[in-house]
């Protein structure tokens, strides 16, 4: 059996995740990691028993690393990734993919001429609750789909955003819709399906920094469905996400990690044991890294043996789309109108 070798460019503490995930592979293992200061490099690497390196581009040159993830600021994406890619290197990156649609599908693009994988980490579709809609959707025991609401009312704190340069920016970081709620956004879109139109509205309410800290949105998706979105870093002091759907049939309310409501004709409220995964609300590195691990091993799977990624480098673009139709819905004040975009 093939041992994967992992590569990490990026060590703050979204790398964290990836490398506790990495431990429990039994295929993986973490080879090296990368960052620009050498000092931070060094601790990481010594804490996680791998090599280092300041400059990625040494790690990208490594034999022994055949996945990389980036685990850096999100206005770097695009172009580390495309230098993974280029180096014929499997790519997970952090969450968003990139910063726009062009970016996006520029990665796309590269990672099928290049003939290697690339996925976008989007760990919450394999929480259990979440799970168990995608099954009750496939079934069609929801009938048709009539609204899928999404409220994310989270709190960061102005240190937060003052801890990083690059915190906050609409280039490097975006805000509450495409940091924080992009995980939301994701399963909107993974329950919903492709959307029609949006109509948003934003706004830097209680923060100091250029992107938002609330934003809200009006969707309607090519089924007929509608669907709203609630993203916001400053509410205090912070609540869970809660994601409701109704159907024709029946509904369902989830917040957090929890089913609140299940009406589902025929199929019974599953059972989700201890299922304490969630966390973030006020404190980004409160969660877990069970699911990146997940991830990681469905990401070998599809390498190894052709098994369907579940989370493709088009997933990631489409919560990237939707994000910037409403940035731009906010700034016209009209709907905008999104191109559905194959890959």
């Amino acid at each position: 059996m093939k041992t994967w070798g992992f590569g990490i460019i990026g060590t703050g503490s979204i790398a964290d995740f990836h490398a506790a995930a990495i431990k429990e592979i039994g295929r993986g293992r973490l080879v090296a990691v990368a960052n620009r200061t050498e000092a931070r490099a060094k601790a990481f690497a010594e804490k996680e028993n791998c090599g280092y390196a300041t400059d990625y581009k040494e790690l990208l040159a490594n034999p022994d690393i055949d996945i990389v993830c980036v685990t850096t600021s999100s206005g770097s994406h695009a172009t580390i990734g495309l230098d993974v890619l280029n180096a014929g290197k499997h790519l997970v990156v952090e969450k968003p993919i990139a910063m726009n649609t062009k970016e996006s599908l520029e990665l796309i693009r590269t990672a099928e001429q290049k003939g290697v994988t690339i996925s976008v980490i989007s760990q919450r579709r394999f929480e259990k609750q979440h799970a168990a809609v995608r099954e009750v959707l496939d079934s069609g025991a929801l009938g048709k789909l009539l609204l899928v609401e999404v409220s994310l009312p989270f709190y960061r704190t102005q240190a937060y955003y003052d801890s990083a340069d690059w915190r906050g920016t609409i280039d490097q970081d975006g805000g509450a819709l495409m940091n924080q709620g992009i995980h939301s956004i994701d399963l909107l879109l993974w329950f919903g399906g492709a959307v029609e139109t949006v109509y948003g509205k934003t706004a830097t309410q209680t923060h100091t920094m250029e992107a938002e800290d609330i934003g809200l949105a009006l969707i309607t998706f090519k089924n007929g469905a509608f669907g709203t979105i609630m993203a916001s870093t400053s509410i205090q002091p912070g609540f869970a996400a809660a994601l409701n759907l109704y159907g024709e049939k029946g509904s369902i309310k989830l917040e957090g990690s929890a089913i609140t409501h299940w009406t589902v004709p025929g199929v019974e409220q599953p059972d989700l044991g201890e299922n304490t995964n969630y966390g973030g609300v006020s404190d980004p590195r409160s969660i877990s890294h069970v699911n990146h691990r997940i991830q990681l091993e469905n990401v070998i799977d599809a390498i190894e043996s052709g098994k369907e990624l579940y989370l493709k480098g088009i997933d990631g673009l489409r919560a990237v789309q939707l994000v910037e139709g409403i940035y731009e819905s906010s700034k016209s004040g009209a709907p905008i109108r999104l191109e559905e975009v194959s890959g």
